[in-house]
């Protein structure tokens, strides 16, 4: 994918230029930031994998990416944060307001360039999915410290914040590779489950993980008053004296005691169970490649499955 995904950095740089210098900085700033690309990948690969290797798969793989950029950096304002990918978020170095009017001009570009793509089905898929991860965007707000939403609650969140634009890249792969739409589903249900999948592990690693290699902060999510996996599971798990230990954490925001909450959420088990969830995800993202033929696209992946599950940044 080296190559392939060179060209998509071209046009991202290409694309991310702008006559305000601002804006210039700070979109060069997260983009330069790099993380793994996935989105993208998916695009090409599910491309790949239905036979279409015309340069529009490029344009569409810049393209989600914008997206997802321009949602981290509404994502650092809304939560705060200083560290992403192992430096200063955008909103620590340039403040909160730029930010947010950054993230604009990238979603704004980005529709630029989907219709520049001239597929309607292709703006239908993104507008629809941009759509539903700002929804997601406003659950997780209202859910912000609250200790009592159920695993079906959280899940919905994730689904819609995270996994959506994982479901949309992998769905315009098949749209390009002109899928029917009985595979197109097949394809946007991997992205679906493997995004489920990453989201899962993201918030065990905030409970495992170190700073260094997270690139983020140990117990962010707690600070932030995220009701994540780990922390329903632990308690459920736990005894009276427990639970009221996380809910008062997570009512409040409180990373005073961490150490203890991290210890509780090993010893209940809940790292192991939320890991053992994404595993599940994974392999219903497995189960969906079966309609594709077999390719070097295919196997890669399959790979996916197994790298979004078991890493540790």
């Amino acid at each position: 994918m080296a190559s392939e995904m060179r060209r998509v950095d071209a046009v991202i740089h290409e694309r991310l230029s702008s006559q305000v210098a601002l804006i210039n900085q700070i979109s060069s700033y997260i983009v330069s930031a790099g993380g793994k690309r996935i989105r993208p990948r998916l695009v090409l690969l599910f491309a790949q994998a239905l036979g279409f290797h015309g340069p529009e798969r490029f344009e569409l793989a810049a393209i989600v990416e914008f997206i997802h950029t321009a949602t981290l950096l509404h994502d650092d304002v809304v939560d705060e944060s200083s560290l992403r990918r192992g430096r200063a978020t955008s909103n620590a170095m340039f403040g909160n307001a730029a930010s947010v009017l950054v993230g604009d001009f990238l979603y704004s570009r980005a529709f630029q360039m989907m219709v520049s793509v001239n597929r309607m089905r292709v703006l239908d898929v993104l507008a629809d999915a941009t759509n539903v991860i700002a929804e997601g965007e406003v659950l997780q707000l209202i859910n912000m410290h609250d200790a009592d939403i159920s695993v079906d609650d959280y899940l919905r969140v994730i689904r819609y914040k995270t996994a959506k634009l994982f479901e949309a890249s992998a769905r315009i792969g098949a749209v390009l590779g002109g899928a029917e739409r009985a595979l197109e589903d097949r394809c946007a249900d991997y992205g679906r489950a493997l995004g489920t999948a990453f989201q899962l592990v993201d918030d065990l690693l905030d409970y495992e993980g170190k700073s260094e290699e997270l690139g983020k902060n140990v117990g962010d999510d707690l600070r932030e008053g995220k009701p994540t996996l780990p922390l329903l599971l632990a308690m459920q798990r736990g005894n009276e004296a427990e639970r009221q230990l996380v809910r008062s954490a997570i009512e409040h925001g409180e990373v005073q005691r961490l150490a203890e909450i991290v210890a509780l959420v090993q010893r209940t088990g809940a790292l192991e169970a939320t890991r053992a969830a994404a595993e599940t995800e994974a392999e219903h993202a497995r189960q969906c490649l079966a309609a594709l033929p077999e390719s070097a696209a295919r196997q890669a992946l399959l790979e996916l499955c197994v790298r979004a599950v078991h890493r540790s940044s």
